[in-house]
């Protein structure tokens, strides 16, 4: 049975096939990739995770640092500074972790939001996902016996393709006006030619706002007005959401908690809350990287009037998890 009849507006489903489930990372190809490779011109590689237990200050309730616990062996020992009996000389360290997986630096999978649209054409809107996937067909909801799972457009698929690729940075700390606000189409075309960023199909657009700088310097103590003080891009512009739709970029990653910035929760009727994670989760299945840390990336390539570097950022390969944390690193 085909999932969808009518496709929203500025969509690309089908595009890639019915039962496409990685969205434009289809666009990252093996000749693109090797372009990339050849961004890593001197070999230098740069870490743009935060630690997973950052944030220190709870940005989402709900969303919990990691927990580790020692493993228990099978006759009920911790298993930390562990010593087999019999008199071995060994010593075992071993855990285990609870840990949310959009707490910290992150990838937002095309499972994680979607949207209400009568996608069958009967009158009546279906929740949707990406390409068509339904929340009553393709997910598990969760109950007492039972655990959630996507059980299509699972962060699995992103993790399947590798995460490889040309990553363009763009720092609207620097960017001019509304650098304090939500940056439209015009002020995000304006630090792309001032920063001279070449953004083309298949690249990864990485977007700086200082946010992450701050989380990791003040911790637990970060002030709330600074924080919202960071630019982050506007999802209420039209001009920018068509950019990104003829754009051709695979993902957007910023540094700061939802890629976009949003004055406050629209709860009207017909009106997506987060209208830039519709367009590009839903609509385009372009993935969201929240959480990044760019400053050491950045400054290194200000330093050599750079933009572009080879990402390399794979996700967990957790079959029917809608996010995961990520390593992601730079390479110049």
């Amino acid at each position: 049975m085909r999932r969808w009849l009518h496709r929203p507006e500025g969509s690309n489903w089908g595009d890639f096939g019915e039962d496409d489930q990685i969205g434009r990372m289809n666009l990252v190809t093996p000749e693109h990739r090797l372009a990339a490779i050849r961004e890593a011109v001197e070999g230098i590689a740069i870490p743009l995770g935060l630690p997973l237990d950052y944030p220190r200050q709870r940005v989402f309730a709900g969303r919990n640092p990691p927990v580790l616990s020692p493993t228990q062996s099978a006759d009920g020992r911790t298993m930390y500074g562990w010593k087999p009996t019999g008199g071995p000389i060994d010593v075992v360290n071993d855990d285990q972790v609870l840990l949310g997986l959009q707490f910290s630096t992150q990838w937002d999978g095309l499972s994680h939001y979607g949207t209400c649209f009568d996608a069958d054409g009967d009158g009546v809107a279906e929740q949707v996902f990406y390409n068509g996937y339904r929340m009553d067909r393709d997910f598990v909801l969760p109950d007492a016996a039972t655990s959630p799972a996507a059980l299509a457009l699972g962060i699995e698929k992103l993790a399947e393709t590798c995460v490889q690729g040309r990553g363009v940075l763009v720092d609207l700390r620097s960017a001019g006006d509304n650098v304090t606000g939500m940056v439209g189409y015009d002020a995000l075309m304006h630090a792309i030619e001032a920063q001279g960023v070449d953004v083309g199909e298949g690249d990864f657009l990485c977007i700086y706002t200082g946010y992450a700088d701050l989380l990791l310097r003040d911790g637990a103590q970060v002030d709330q007005s600074a924080l919202g003080a960071c630019p982050g891009l506007d999802g209420t512009d039209q001009s920018l959401l068509t950019w990104i739709g003829s754009s051709g970029i695979a993902a957007i990653c910023a540094d700061n908690s939802m890629v976009e910035k949003i004055a406050g929760v629209d709860r009207c009727a017909g009106v997506p809350m987060m209208p830039l994670h519709e367009h590009c989760l839903v609509r385009l299945g372009v993935h969201l990287g929240e959480f990044w840390h760019f400053a050491r990336l950045a400054s290194a390539l200000a330093e050599r009037q750079r933009s572009s570097f080879l990402l390399t950022a794979p996700p967990l390969n957790l079959p029917g998890a809608v996010g995961s944390p990520v390593t992601p690193v730079g390479t110049i």
